[in-house]
């Protein structure tokens, strides 16, 4: 079994830049989720600072980065608790503004005995990220190795800061999440450099079944077809798929196995992979070692209720690999 390497790369500081949502995380354990109409009785309750943009930056930043994350909070106990935590994993704060009106975001979250989870998400102050703020940190996008977006904002104000990052020269890690609810144009992917949806999303993004590492790999290549540079699709328990659209080995499929961990809480696993994703191709790793990597930031993760708070630091990770390997 493949597994990734502790990296040599060098021990200079990649910088990211994040424009996405910050969510708190309502958590309920349940032995089984409910079906429609049941009631079942929970085994604990959490509340977890979250979001797709605010987990990925802070992953990104405890794995050793230089992170800003453009944000928004409302004015309230959940917007200070999450200004707390963001800080202190060590993202740049200053971009975060707070909304006198809105509320802070929230998610209500149901997680099973094997980790499986179901989400709904109440955006608030997210929804006021907008198209003149990215413009107001232009500067900062432009000073990045990788600009960093998700899906929990508008998507006006994404495809905004697509062709920002374009304009100044950075390229951009979209992670397509949650899965739109009609495809993305393809237009709008040509302008993608690293594409990173998981089974649910790539299926969505290419209007086919995704549910096996074969189907994972015609999905890449369509998205390829639509001008992406590079994919990497998150497959859960199956580990991922990488290909490249240009190169030597362009169409060229990878599959990254999995880490046979113990899951407790699966919520932050793809956050976990994209921060770790983009921290070590800012270093200049090439996309298979980074997605090894990634696995492994993954693989820690979900051995750890919460989503920030489950965020491995880079010591932790390369302590895991090396047993990994040992084992």
């Amino acid at each position: 079994m493949m597994h990734a390497q502790v990296s040599s790369a060098s021990r200079r500081r990649a910088a990211l830049f994040v424009i996405g949502s910050i969510i708190t995380d309502l958590v309920v354990r349940v032995k089984k989720a409910p079906e429609e109409g049941e009631t079942v009785i929970g085994s604990d309750f959490g509340r977890y600072p979250g979001g797709k943009g605010a987990n990925q930056a802070v992953a990104a930043a405890k794995l050793g980065a230089r992170v800003g994350l453009l944000g928004r909070v409302g004015d309230d106990l959940f917007g200070a608790d999450q200004l707390t935590s963001i800080g202190q994993a060590g993202v740049d704060t200053s971009y975060i503004g707070k909304d006198a009106e809105l509320p802070s975001g929230v998610a209500s979250i149901v997680v099973d005995e094997q980790g499986r989870n179901r989400i709904a998400i109440v955006p608030g102050a997210n929804n006021e990220i907008t198209p003149a703020l990215v413009d107001q940190v232009r500067e900062q996008i432009a000073a990045a190795d990788l600009l960093l977006l998700q899906l929990e904002l508008p998507l006006e104000t994404n495809l905004h800061a697509i062709a920002l990052a374009g304009e100044v020269g950075t390229p951009v890690v979209l992670n397509p999440a949650p899965a739109p609810a009609e495809p993305l144009d393809p237009q709008v992917l040509a302008k993608v450099d690293i594409l990173t949806p998981n089974e649910v999303e790539a299926e969505q993004l290419v209007g086919m079944p995704v549910k096996t590492v074969d189907d994972a790999v015609q999905a890449a290549r369509r998205l390829l077809g639509f001008g992406v540079r590079r994919v990497a699709v998150t497959l859960g328990n199956k580990g991922a798929l990488v290909m490249e659209g240009e190169g030597p080995d362009a169409g060229l499929p990878t599959h990254i196995p999995p880490y046979k961990v113990q899951a407790v809480d699966t919520v932050a696993a793809g956050d976990a992979f994209n921060g770790a994703l983009a921290v070590r191709l800012a270093l200049g790793d090439n996309l298979v070692e980074a997605a090894k990597y990634a696995n492994a930031v993954a693989a820690v993760s979900v051995t750890r209720h919460g989503a920030q708070p489950a965020m491995p630091t880079q010591e932790e990770v390369e302590r895991f690999i090396r047993a990994q390997q040992a084992g």
